[in-house]
């Protein structure tokens, strides 16, 4: 391998390493941070605003990033305006302003960050050879990112603190700084659009092709269960005795490295379909682990977390990566965010606020109940997709996004 591909992936894994490390910093400990001032009430709310933002956000700037700027411009500027709004969040938690107050500068924040991961994996993979081979180990940087943003808060004590949000807000400020240092990325010669296609609208048609479509549908429904991790896991750590709980969340990043760095050899040995369904095997264990509710059952589930993750959400975006045309991949990134951190995202965090209730009806969790409901939620999950999805019988058919589906 070259010094130039070898130049370049550190480059790209490095912007992955930061981005991830920024983000893990408020999504970790935001539930135990709102906890801790008293907020413990608007948290499926706090977090149900990245979903919202997915809604809107992601479609937009990935269609900007299509068509009208640079990839990496577009980044700097998210990321400048993500830090800015993780600070004023933080702040207004911290001051214990009104509650509604805090909720609009967290969706502020939220509809700067959601994009921003999308736009990034278009920045990678516009750059890679093979994805299958190549993103992998690309994208476990953005894993070993994650984990280092979780060691980080702990080694602050800052697992219940404001300080957590003003860490992660000075990291974002570094992703900014660090786009300079990006090869620069030019969007096509400018041309009419209409409002419709302004806004990314036109990805939808994306959602015509049958296998699209159901890749998009497992991988939001996935997200459902997913959803209940980062607000109620470090709650049962916490009932069962561990402490610095945003470090043993990451746990779950030592198998996402562990199949990061094996899924060029998956890719190239095992069917996609089966690989996904593997995927969903291993969400339905972590589930089920977590559900006997005791300290090691409940570290194996957390650490399953992340080879779930990988085999079933990575593995879909480089089915994307592979399948869409050129011109339409920011935008098909966009919506697979829409997707899964917007409508899965959106009625996992509403839903699994909801079911939480359900298993506390007297202030004490029924965690065995609460854990194996997604248990079986994922299960379903398996079931439609074993169904539904059917490899194509020639690539090249997946490379028209307006097709009909059947």
């Amino acid at each position: 391998m070259s010094q130039a591909r070898l130049g370049l992936y550190a480059e790209y894994g490095a912007l992955m390493f930061i981005q991830a490390a920024g983000m893990s910093a408020w999504l970790v400990p935001l539930g135990p941070v709102l906890d801790a001032h008293g907020l413990a009430s608007i948290k499926p709310f706090a977090f149900a605003t990245s979903a919202l933002a997915c809604f809107v956000s992601p479609l937009f700037f990935g269609a900007m990033a299509d068509r009208h700027a640079s990839p990496v411009k577009v980044l700097r500027g998210l990321s400048l305006a993500t830090a800015v709004a993780m600070a004023l969040a933080t702040t207004a938690i911290q001051g214990q302003c009104r509650v509604g107050l805090i909720l609009a500068l967290i969706q502020v924040y939220a509809l700067c960050t959601a994009p921003t991961w999308g736009i990034a994996s278009t920045i990678v993979f516009a750059r890679l050879q093979d994805a299958r081979q190549e993103f992998g180990p690309i994208r476990a940087m953005g894993t070993l990112g994650w984990m280092a943003g979780c060691l980080l808060i702990s080694a602050l004590n800052a697992d219940t603190s404001t300080l957590a949000g003003y860490s992660g807000s000075v990291i974002w400020l570094v992703v900014a700084v660090f786009t300079f240092f990006l090869p620069a990325m030019e969007p096509p010669p400018a041309a009419h659009v209409s409002w419709h296609e302004r806004l990314g609208l036109d990805a939808l048609q994306l959602l015509k092709n049958r296998q699209h479509r159901v890749m998009f549908t497992t991988a939001a429904l996935m997200n459902l269960a997913i959803a209940a991790f980062y607000p109620y896991a470090p709650a049962h750590l916490r009932e069962l005795g561990f402490q610095h709980t945003t470090a043993w969340t990451s746990l779950g990043q030592v198998t996402e490295v562990v199949a990061m760095f094996t899924l060029g050899w998956l890719l190239l040995r095992w069917p996609l379909k089966w690989i996904v369904a593997a995927g969903l095997g291993f969400g339905v264990l972590r589930f089920v682990f977590s559900a006997c509710n005791t300290r090691g059952w409940l570290l194996l589930g957390v650490t399953l977390h992340g080879a779930s993750f990988v085999l079933v959400l990575i593995v879909a975006q480089i089915y994307l990566e592979k399948n869409v045309e050129i011109a339409w991949r920011a935008r098909a990134q966009a919506l697979f965010s829409l997707m899964t951190s917007g409508v899965g995202n959106l009625l996992g965090y509403l839903g699994s606020g909801w079911w939480f209730h359900v298993c506390t009806p007297r202030l004490a969790t029924n965690w065995p109940l609460f854990w194996g409901g997604l248990a079986a939620t994922v299960g379903v999950v398996l079931l439609y997709f074993l169904a539904r999805y059917q490899a194509p019988a020639v690539t090249a058919a997946l490379n028209r996004p307006a097709a009909p589906g059947s």
